[in-house]
């Protein structure tokens, strides 16, 4: 029973009804259509689907760099209606200031807030330590590796204060080895800050390991297929049996609805 009292939790970030149109030329090309979702404050979620399914798209009307055509976004039921620093991006390609050092990449976007140069240094040199990068903090970023880069990329994002870490195949340009250390190490973040995750992959493996929730998305338009909570305890093995059923389920949903779509194009 509900204690009359007691107010209602607001919703952390909502995406309603959600549709998105581009004008390519005289044709109109429809990326996302009447998309659906809750996310908790604090959760991991991954989107994953085939290219073309509008993944990205969603990531981009989240952070606000592009609007929907219809429907609505919202941070504590508040629309979103362009950037703000409640929300950080890490692409796959870093994006990093190549005229700046690392140090002077983390602690951009504290400056920019008018911070105090002592709390500037204070926030910055906490997240250069909890990305490992507290010896290269005077290099700048052509003198780092790729895995580097994106510790950078990270640790600038969460310096900024954000609440959602919005990450668009972060670790999909690295090998495989720098890409385990950095899922790792992600993890170790997320649960030592609790920031809100929402991470595009191609991967299920990854999408498994990492999430609280993968959400499939099929294409043609893009949409939510499926909304699949995954209740394996942390931290997970790769090569443990119920990981692999996870896997092969989800799988199979990416698998049948690609199949689906290649017999409509046939047809």
């Amino acid at each position: 029973m509900v204690d009359a009292q007691t107010p209602p939790r607001r919703q952390f970030l909502g995406i309603s009804n959600v549709t998105k149109t581009f004008q390519l030329g005289t044709d109109q090309v429809q990326a996302l259509r009447s998309v659906n979702l809750a996310i908790a404050k604090g959760e991991f979620v991954c989107l994953i689907g085939a290219s073309g399914c509008g993944k990205s798209t969603l990531l981009r009307i989240i952070a606000g760099f592009e609007q929907p055509s219809s429907g609505q976004v919202s941070l504590y039921e508040k629309a979103i209606t362009g950037p703000g620093s409640d929300r950080g991006m890490v692409f796959q390609d870093y994006a990093l200031f190549p005229w700046m050092t690392v140090r002077e990449n983390i602690a951009f976007g504290p400056k920019q807030k008018g911070l105090a140069r002592k709390y500037v240094d204070e926030i910055t040199g906490e997240y250069l330590n909890m990305v490992g990068l507290g010896k290269f903090a005077d290099r700048f970023p052509s003198q780092l590796s790729g895995g580097m880069k994106q510790r950078v990329a990270i640790a600038r994002v969460l310096a900024n204060e954000c609440e959602v870490l919005l990450m668009d195949e972060p670790f999909g340009a690295l090998d495989a080895l720098t890409r385990e250390s950095l899922q790792q190490e992600l993890l170790d973040i997320w649960v030592r800050t609790r920031v809100t995750v929402i991470f595009v992959t191609h991967s299920v493996e990854e999408a498994v390991l990492l999430s609280d929730r993968v959400v499939v998305m099929t294409a043609g338009p893009g949409r939510i297929e499926a909304d699949i909570p995954i209740e394996l305890a942390r931290p997970r093995e790769v090569s443990a049996i119920d990981f692999n059923q996870v896997r092969r389920d989800i799988t199979q949903r990416l698998t049948s609805h690609v199949g689906r779509r290649e017999l409509k194009a046939v047809a």
